[in-house]
């Protein structure tokens, strides 16, 4: 059964009542973001529509004051990983759009192994699958293939411990399938909650379907999966909408299921061969991108906020003040781009071309603590059980110690002389900040024990 929780005239009266919002409304409304109280649907459309300088350097102190209470210092690194680029989907905006004629590939197992390998070899250790949607070329049992000869790899320096899965919307059976391969969060994106702009980017194949694709997230928490992630493309409709958007699915999922998005990711339309930029109106500036994530934060304060290598090394750096708490490192979207055994296309122009140790390397440079911490799925804090202790506070005394200790393990295995010194202060001054004395304790010793070698992988 599918329904329709996005209630469209709903968020186009909100937008348009917000803009009589006279400016002690507004401030009124950033007085309860700053003081920690949630906002309504109301009072987010008003900061949406808002363009007054004043309000908009608030709202960015704000956003960052309410990132650095939640999330610290902490920045969570993964990379993407692309198996399969035939897809029978027409959305006008992806490169990987069955009108865009190119030699289309998928990885065999051997050619998975070189992947991860190349990967493991940059010191990730969270990887997100990501494909086209084509049942014949890359059906869910090849995907299950994939995850589980990800999973069977061991290295000298450990393994992928974790693997999220962002594939097309699918059937509750097929959901069940991923839950008992161990996935950590399957992403979805909606791309668009606007259901006309819907329609108009996908003209042909499964995903034309508004509803079936609005529902996948229910299915897949009937299924068992309680760690989801959304996103929309930013780009493709009015942004503003977008964002509302975000928020009712949120908050459906919360009233039904008693959790809600886990990440929320960020991508911006970006141009890719098979596609013209130009045909899109809805293009976001740096500017209105920029207050799209700062509101994001305030309004969605627990739920992690995803930034891949579309935006640039720039865009990057101010958005990470503002609200993201994951970006990808190294990134390739083409299939086989790592090990680079394919001539294939990307699915999107990479704007931070950096390498992965480069983005970490500045990451501690700013004063952030570069974090591979895959914990929460393997201790089972999933669900309404995270959302109950980031909503307490107490993720802290477990988030903290495990990147501390992954940064140190990542040190030891692909750092080396001024990188090593680097990373050894930033754990002396950050483990001061661990509240909890048993834990600080124990991270202490667990970081000594890493470092003679007498052990890795540790978690609280």
């Amino acid at each position: 059964m599918t329904t329709n929780f996005i209630n469209s005239a709903y968020i186009e009266e909100l937008l348009e009542e917000a803009k009589f919002t006279d400016n002690a409304g507004i401030r009124r409304s950033l007085d309860k973001a700053q003081e920690g109280e949630a906002l309504s649907h109301k009072e987010i459309a008003c900061l949406l529509v808002n363009n007054n300088e004043e309000h908009l350097k608030r709202i960015y102190e704000i956003a960052g004051m309410i990132k650095k209470r939640i999330y610290g210092s902490r920045i969570v690194m993964f990379a993407p990983l692309y198996v399969s680029d035939f897809c029978i989907n027409s959305c006008t905006y992806c490169s990987f759009n069955k009108e865009h004629v190119f030699n289309r590939s998928k990885l065999t197992m051997d050619e998975i192994r070189q992947e991860v390998k190349a990967l493991e070899m940059m010191g990730h250790k969270r990887l997100a699958i990501e494909s086209g949607e084509a049942d014949a070329q890359c059906s869910i049992d090849y995907i299950i293939e994939c995850i589980k000869t990800i999973y069977d790899m061991k290295f000298e320096n450990g393994e992928i411990r974790r693997i999220n899965v962002n594939i097309a919307a699918s059937t509750e059976d097929n959901y069940r399938k991923l839950k008992n391969a161990g996935i950590g969060t399957y992403i979805l994106f909606q791309e668009t909650y606007h259901e006309p702009t819907y329609k108009i980017v996908h003209p042909a194949g499964p995903k034309s379907d508004f509803h079936w694709h609005l529902n996948a997230f229910d299915r897949a928490a009937d299924a068992g999966i309680d760690d989801v992630g959304g996103g929309v493309l930013f780009g493709l409709a009015d942004p503003r909408f977008e964002v509302m958007g975000l928020l009712l699915h949120n908050e459906h999922l919360e009233k039904k299921y008693n959790f809600g998005f886990h990440t929320i990711s960020v991508p911006r339309l970006c141009p890719a061969s098979g596609m013209n930029i130009n045909n899109f109106p809805n293009l976001v500036d740096d500017e209105t991108f920029a207050k799209i994530v700062a509101i994001i934060r305030i309004a969605l304060p627990f739920t992690g906020m995803i930034l891949s290598t579309r935006e640039n090394h720039d865009m990057r750096k101010k958005l990470l003040q503002l609200g993201i708490s994951q970006i990808s490192a190294g990134s390739k979207t083409e299939v086989g781009g790592y090990s680079k055994n394919r001539q294939t296309t990307s699915q999107f122009l990479v704007n931070d071309e950096r390498s992965a140790t480069s983005i970490i390397s500045e990451l501690m440079d700013d004063g952030y603590i570069p974090s591979f911490c895959t914990a929460c799925y393997r201790g089972g804090r999933t669900g309404d059980r995270f959302m109950s202790l980031a909503k307490s506070g107490e993720i802290k005394n477990v988030c903290l110690p495990n990147a501390l200790m992954t940064l140190c393990e990542y040190a030891m295995d692909y750092g080396g002389g001024i990188f090593t010194q680097k990373t050894a202060g930033i754990i002396e001054k950050e483990i001061l900040n661990i509240a909890n004395e048993s834990i600080r304790q124990k991270t202490i010793e667990n970081i000594n024990n890493i470092r003679a070698g007498k052990g890795r992988d540790f978690f609280v």
